[in-house]
């Protein structure tokens, strides 16, 4: 009787160790980001806008995995902060426009040596290691997002 619940004991759960993971790595970003005043996904909302300069909300969800409900509180707050401003598109008053301002830009120099710094901490994984569970990690979304496409 015990083996039919085997598969709900916590250390036989895949999920499980990602989501600690996660919110290890996302909480050693913390002392970094909070002196600037972000949270992680401000930051990485804020790579995107580094990376493209202007995005649609839709654009920014698909490549943050994020929905607009997440985004749009979170785009304001940067907005309040002055690091973009939103507007709506003058093709399709529908899709609001995201694109970074020259105080979001500046940030940038402010967090450009956040990586190197938790390189510097050290990780548990070899170089390898670490590549490989990148390319494991990013295979799986792909899964997922092939699974939800076809829904």
């Amino acid at each position: 009787m015990a083996e039919k619940y085997d598969q709900l004991l916590l250390k036989n759960q895949l999920c499980f160790p990602l989501y600690a993971c996660g919110r290890k790595i996302v909480g050693s970003y913390t002392p970094y980001l909070k002196p600037l005043g972000l949270t992680y996904t401000q930051y990485i909302a804020m790579m995107v806008m580094w990376e493209k300069e202007s995005v649609s909300v839709g654009q920014m969800g698909e490549m943050l995995h994020l929905d607009a409900g997440t985004l749009t509180p979170l785009l304001k707050r940067l907005e309040k902060a002055g690091y973009v401003t939103r507007q709506r598109s003058k093709e399709d008053e529908r899709i609001t426009v995201i694109s970074i301002t020259r105080k979001g830009k500046a940030l940038r120099d402010k967090c450009s040596d956040i990586p190197s710094k938790l390189a510097a901490e050290g990780s548990a994984l070899t170089d390898k290691e670490a590549k490989e569970l990148y390319r494991i990690l990013y295979k799986f979304l792909e899964d997922q997002e092939d699974k939800e496409a076809k829904k």
